[in-house]
């Protein structure tokens, strides 16, 4: 009788043990699924606030044309090729930014000001909310590697979470404004 109570026990232990890793893991599953939402709102905030600056007649005709297309390429991208348009806007915003002196006399410019502040704040919180997106994913990845999860299938249908990669460095003459 005594050994049926320590077998009952350890079902009992291992039971709780894998209802808890399984509940850990879809909290996890829940927090990159949060993360990726703030990520593309902060991505969709950058390439408005870009397309409201090419469009506002402010910049030159040369610097306006690029900054539409790479932020109207980033706003249509679809999901495969999401990260390449997300890196090339960064990479014209840092061609048309490239000189501290293009910030300056853009915020001379009547209503620049307002435009340049907007701009340099979505350009810093683009990379917060791709680096909490990517430690989401990687502390899901860490869960979803052991021996236990993978041999009683704990992360059910979910897919393996995938990092966002894209190049996300600001102007430096943005982020100095």
């Amino acid at each position: 009788m005594s050994i049926w109570i320590w077998i009952v026990l350890a079902v009992v232990v291992i039971g709780l043990y894998l209802s808890w890793t399984a509940g850990r893991l879809d909290r996890l599953h829940a927090r990159i699924d949060a993360a990726r939402a703030g990520l593309d709102a902060q991505l969709l905030r950058r390439s408005a606030t870009t397309l409201e600056l090419a469009t506002s007649t402010l910049l030159d005709p040369a610097s306006s044309i690029v900054l539409y297309q790479a932020a109207h390429a980033a706003r249509t991208a679809d999901e495969e090729r999401r990260e390449v348009a997300e890196s090339e806007l960064s990479q014209a915003l840092r061609a048309v930014f490239g000189e501290p002196q293009q910030v300056k006399e853009l915020r001379a410019v009547p209503g620049g000001d307002d435009l340049v502040a907007d701009l340099a704040s979505a350009t810093r919180r683009a990379p917060m909310a791709r680096t909490f997106h990517n430690d989401s994913v990687r502390a899901a990845r860490a869960v979803r590697r052991h021996r236990v999860v993978r041999l009683f299938r704990l992360a059910g249908h979910a897919p393996f979470p995938l990092t966002f990669e894209m190049d996300d460095e600001a102007p430096a003459a943005l982020t100095r404004a």
